[in-house]
Parts: structure tokens; sequence; C-alpha cells
């Protein structure tokens, strides 16, 4: 009996080891779940990152990934396996955006912003900072939660348009005396 016993044990010992080292992803594995997860550059908040800061996005998610789902062959053959990635790179997203100016420069891009006529062009960075920090301030003065910040964005009705647009063009004006000019348009309903 005492044999059985310490025979299980060696097994639970040897299992313990060694199964927790096939449990976790190796190299390979990861390196394919970032290469997946490079199809999501697309996507508004992450296309304007830099290529050392979509890096780390991506080694972030799948990190994520990896701790939740120890099992890589497990994970990949699980169903619905793209939504759950998916999932994982909405939540990362929404886990960053904190309505902060380092965030509203991926959100509001400068030279969109210049494009559109709300910021002059050839802006130092010093400047485009000042912005982006004038806009956070006034998005957390105007929305008290994320989810109320993301609706508006995300959503991006005429209303949310417009309100977001004004706030863009008070940061540009308060800080670099830039005046825009806006031609109303009368809308007629039916």
């Amino acid at each position: 009996m005492k044999r059985i016993l310490l025979s299980l044990s060696l097994l639970a010992l040897f299992c313990a080891t060694g199964c927790s080292q096939q449990a976790r992803w190796n190299h390979k594995q990861k390196e394919a779940m970032r290469e997946a997860l490079r199809q999501y550059r697309d996507m508004v908040y992450l296309e304007d990152l830099t290529e050392p800061e979509f890096v780390i996005f991506t080694d972030g998610v799948a990190t994520e990934i990896e701790e939740v789902y120890p099992v890589y062959t497990a994970f990949v053959e699980m169903p619905g396996v793209n939504d759950t990635v998916d999932m994982f790179v909405v939540t990362t997203i929404v886990d960053e955006i904190n309505t902060d100016a380092h965030n509203m420069r991926h959100i509001y891009p400068y030279r969109e912003l210049v494009s559109q006529g709300i910021l002059p062009d050839r802006l130092t960075h010093s400047d485009q900072r000042n912005f982006y920090r004038c806009l956070a301030k006034k998005f957390n003065a105007t929305f008290s939660t994320t989810e109320q910040f993301l609706s508006a964005v995300i959503m991006a009705d005429s209303a949310s348009n417009a309100q977001i647009t004004q706030m863009q063009q008070e940061c540009a004006a308060d800080l670099f005396n830039w005046v825009i000019e806006v031609d109303e348009v009368d809308i007629i309903e039916n």
C-alpha cells in the first residue's frame, strides 16, 4: 500500500512539473498568436500606434489569453475562438482608453484633425500635446464614465460628433487662437 501511495505521489509530482511545462505556451505558439493579432492593426485605436506600441499591445493581449487559456491547443481548437480573441482585443482597448492626452492622439490623430481644418499644420509636438491635454480635460468634464465616452466616440451620431467637434474647436481656439468658421447647414425635416 505504501508503495502504491509513493508511486502515486511521484506520478503526481512528475505530472505537476511535467504537465505544467506542457501547458505553457511555447515561443512558436506565442508568436503565432501575436501574428494573428496583426489583423486588428486597422482598428481605430490601434491604427495610430507606433510599431513598438503595437507590439506592447499584442504582447499584453497574448499574455492575457495565455493566462486564461494555458493550454494552447485547447484554446485554438475551442469553438468560437475568433470571438474570444475579438473580446480580448476590445476589452484591452477599453481598459487602455482612459480619457487622457496619450490616448486622445490615437482616437483623433493629428493629421486627421489638420485635414478637417480643426488644427493648423506643422504644430510642434509640445503644441500637439497641449491640445490633446485640453481635449482630454474637456472629455473628462463632459463624460463621467468610460462607457459614456466610448458610446459618444463609437456610436458617433450627429449630436455626439457635433459635441466632440465643438470641444476640439474650443481647444484649438484656446491654445492657438485658431478660429474655425463653420457654415451652418439647414436641416429640412419631412
